[in-house]
């Protein structure tokens, strides 16, 4: 496992008029590792997340991604770039069927699109497109709603569903807000065994989760944030014992 930073957030800060979210927070998340971004609610952790991804300007600090700044690019440039995010309110295509959402979250970029037509390997690229689909779909157990419309799915259905279209982008990270919320507890195991896997397989991941005890036994590393700051990071173990932590987000106690 390397040790280098696949993301390096220095000195981020984020204030909406009077009221200051993200205050200065400095963390790495190490390339191939699997990375718990916790706090108590207002913590500042969705919107750190908006800020790494390019949903919100920051007002200042820098954001790295492989060693390069990405701090004014767009946030489709970000993904481009292989640093996809999910969302804690889950944006699928409702009015279009579950196969449809997943195949589009493995459409070619405008440029890469062209290069297919003209080498003639547009079909190939298709049917690879679908190939991947449907293994996902499989994997997340969403493969007998394939033909169902994804406004009609259960919001933990929608969450897996999410899930698999960020997958189909085939990123070097993945930003998870809050991958668990409202999925059945029989598949969040099968969601913490696909996010190793494919931690294994290089796959960078920094997770926002309520389910302290899931980031606890998931992650490589834990960071704990309150109110915009970064209290403490490091294994698991350590931070789960860090009074200042215990202190603000479980109140002293575990």
């Amino acid at each position: 496992m390397s040790t280098d930073p696949i993301l390096a957030v220095e000195n981020l800060r984020k204030s909406f008029g009077g009221l200051t979210a993200v205050d200065g927070a400095s963390f790495d998340v190490e390339k191939g590792t699997i990375v718990g971004l916790i706090g108590p609610n207002g913590a500042g952790k969705s919107t750190t997340f908006n800020l790494i991804t390019g949903f919100y300007e920051a007002d200042e600090g820098s954001v790295r991604f492989r060693g390069e700044e990405i701090i004014d690019l767009s946030p489709e440039e970000r993904s481009k770039e292989g640093m996809v995010r999910t969302f804690q309110i889950t944006r699928e295509l409702t009015g279009m069927k579950v196969s449809q959402n997943m195949r589009l979250g493995g459409q070619d970029h405008d440029g890469e699109k062209v290069i297919h037509a003209v080498a003639g390997t547009a079909k190939d690229r298709e049917a690879e497109i679908g190939e991947r689909a449907e293994e996902l779909l499989r994997e997340l157990e969403l493969w007998d709603l394939r033909d169902e419309y994804a406004g009609n799915l259960s919001g933990g259905q929608r969450k897996l569903l999410e899930l698999g279209r960020a997958l189909m982008a085939e990123p070097d990270i993945l930003l998870l807000d809050e991958p668990m919320a409202g999925v059945n507890p029989s598949l969040t195991d099968d969601i913490i065994e696909m996010i190793h896997e494919l931690s294994a397989q290089g796959i960078t991941f920094l997770i926002v989760e309520h389910d302290v005890d899931m980031i606890m036994n998931i992650s490589d590393k834990v960071i704990g944030m309150h109110q915009g700051q970064v209290l403490t990071s490091g294994p698991p173990a350590v931070v789960q014992n860090d009074d200042e932590l215990l202190e603000a987000y479980f109140g002293g106690e575990v």
